[in-house]
């Protein structure tokens, strides 16, 4: 059976043969491979060599961070660093872009969550690392902030590391989706999940049910809706608390994962650049959908590095549910609107 097994470098370059990606891409994702291997090795560890607990600071977006944040970013910008490959780096732990490298090569820009759910650390619970990888927009020989700022529609590919049970790597370079799995003996990824693909429909739903008061009446009355055990389609609530951990559960068994707006995040809690847009690619890569509720988040408009979003992300069909229940009209959040309609928008709502 292992002998036969493809590995990640393997079907890398059976992809690149067949000319759905250029072999810099191949570079990069192997890379990535890298770096989920020295995370996976840390994570387990942790505990033993202190890198628990926080550094007593906070990263751009106000987070406390944690030691295994900053280990996890240093590593993956020492890993991409070092290709060649990448002009810029946008990083949750970064408070500005980082210029990495200069020259015609230096065509990429990686845009990266390092460590997704780090506070789950601490009870040895499930993390993960996002990323995703656009093209250089601008000319000149380096890289600039400009160059991160895309939307979600132009990435060339985009995946995530789960630390779990096991690894697992999933990524899309915009024709399929594919995951592999860590063989821990053999130090090899190893591919478990040929061309994923999102059930339509499913009966689990992930949310962080403690802001329930503090969303709008039809974000409460779509939960109200899955909880209602009276029915005969009751859903049954799955929350990790890692990002990762809940969106891959939904992209191979079926369900949606929410982080709607709250009365004081209009935007919600998630990042749009590094964490919303490049799930949102792959799921959709794997025929499930991703929007605000009310639009697109890939065909969102990114101002800045660190700019949030609601995110509502699964299923065709469930995600399509929740759209039916917070939009009430056409009008999109980013659309334009006058005051006196601004001010009757609800809580999570599009109008």
């Amino acid at each position: 059976m292992i002998a036969t097994a493809t590995t990640l470098n393997h079907h890398l370059w059976q992809q690149q043969r067949e000319s759905k990606h250029p072999i810099e891409l191949s570079i990069l994702l192997t890379r990535m491979g890298f770096v989920a291997k020295v995370l996976t090795r840390e994570i387990s560890r942790a505990a033993l060599v202190g890198k628990l607990g926080l550094v007593g600071e906070k990263n751009a977006t106000g987070d406390a961070q944690k030691k295994l944040d900053v280990f996890s970013n240093e590593v993956v910008v020492s890993a991409f660093s070092e290709t060649g490959l990448v002009a810029a780096i946008a990083s949750e732990e970064l408070d500005q872009v980082q210029l990495v490298e200069c020259g015609s090569e230096a065509q990429y820009i990686l845009c990266t969550d390092p460590l997704d759910g780090s506070s789950n650390t601490e009870s040895s619970a499930a993390v993960g690392t996002i990323f995703g990888i656009y093209r250089r927009t601008t000319g000149g020989r380096c890289g600039s902030e400009a160059d991160a700022l895309q939307p979600g529609n132009k990435l060339v590919a985009a995946g995530y590391v789960l630390y779990g049970t096991s690894t697992v790597l999933v990524y899309s370079t915009g024709d399929r989706v594919d995951g592999f799995t860590l063989d821990p003996t053999l130090g090899e990824f190893i591919l478990s999940h040929e061309n994923i693909r999102c059930p339509e429909d499913g009966k689990l739903y992930s949310a962080n049910l403690s802001y329930y008061q503090d969303w709008g009446t039809r974000v409460q009355s779509f939960v109200d809706y899955l909880g209602d055990r009276t029915t005969d389609s009751s859903y049954s609530l799955r929350y990790s608390g890692a990002l990762v951990a809940d969106v891959h559960r939904c992209l191979l068994e079926g369900g949606v994962y929410f982080y709607p707006g709250t009365q004081d995040q209009q935007d919600g809690k998630l990042r749009l650049l590094y964490e919303n847009a490049p799930l949102a690619f792959v799921v959709e890569q794997a025929g499930g959908k991703a929007s605000t509720g009310c639009d697109r988040i890939l065909d969102l408009p990114i101002e800045s590095i660190h700019q949030r979003s609601p995110l509502v992300i699964g299923s065709l069909e469930l995600v399509d549910l929740y759209e039916s229940f917070v939009q009430k009209s056409k009008q999109t959040r980013y659309s334009s609107i006058d005051e006196e309609e601004a001010a009757s928008m609800y809580v999570g709502g599009c109008n």
